[in-house]
């Protein structure tokens, strides 16, 4: 997939989350920013009942983003083309607590100027359908917001222009009813990227930049309901609910050249 980068996507998100728009010119993308650009855009008769592409994969089954390993190598810059070359690295099948799970590592490599200046690798996770709604969980009293951490409202506007900048047509992020009813959750579900890219940017705030290396594992679900509050330090960062329940975390780290 090729396009050429145009700085609309960038400020939509900086908008968006209301963080600090990067320069492109000297800087380039922040981390993580190559996610709203170079999408896939399936034709809506390729969609499923759940809004995800059929192509790929089992109707019926959930599917869940579950961490990553990103390295930005160099810069990305606005203005000029670039290519997304995507592979299939793994799959592998287990039997898990709720029945059969599917672990899918995908590669991705991000070329401009004819060197990779992103190389990234995605884990998803397909399970079966639920086969009873999910109990709503027991919650903690609520945990004050410290001073060095980042509340963000996840309204169910945020969570819509969110996918809609990713192109992300699930329904759980955005249909209170379909999230419900069809899949028992008891609230609209929080992205996965969404909570990866804020603990990006919560180290960005503490001056992370340039070539870096970025893991991260979504831990738990987050709900709507249950707020989004994010924490970087020197040994990580994290995002946690209201009530001090984690919900992921991650590693920033400098590369060497």
């Amino acid at each position: 997939m090729k396009e050429v980068l145009q700085p609309g996507p960038a400020e939509a998100l900086a908008s968006l989350l209301d963080v600090e728009s990067p320069d492109l010119d000297r800087d380039g993308l922040p981390l993580l920013w190559h996610w709203f650009y170079l999408l896939d855009r399936p034709a809506q008769a390729d969609l499923g009942p759940d809004g995800h592409p059929l192509r790929g994969t089992e109707p019926g089954r959930r599917r869940m983003w579950a961490g990553g390993r990103v390295r930005t190598l160099g810069p990305l810059r606005c203005g000029l083309p670039a290519e997304r070359r995507t592979e299939v690295l793994s799959t592998q099948e287990k039997q898990g607590r709720t029945g059969r799970l599917t672990f899918v590592v995908t590669g991705h490599k991000i070329v401009q100027g004819g060197e990779v200046v992103v190389e990234e690798e995605q884990d998803i996770v397909y399970r079966d359908a639920a086969s009873r709604q999910a109990d709503a969980p027991v919650e903690e009293p609520e945990v004050p917001v410290a001073d060095e951490e980042w509340e963000i409202d996840v309204s169910p506007t945020l969570l819509f222009r969110f996918s809609a900048l990713t192109y992300n047509a699930h329904r759980i992020h955005y249909d209170r009813d379909y999230a419900r009813d069809v899949e028992g959750y008891p609230g609209l579900l929080t992205h996965g990227p969404l909570q990866a890219l804020a603990m990006a940017e919560a180290a960005r705030r503490r001056g992370s930049g340039g070539r870096l290396a970025f893991d991260y594992r979504l831990v738990s679900p987050l709900f709507d309901h249950q707020g989004m509050i994010v924490r970087a330090e020197d040994t990580g960062t994290a995002v946690r609910d209201r009530h001090g329940r984690r919900t992921a975390t991650g590693t920033v780290r400098s590369l060497r050249r």
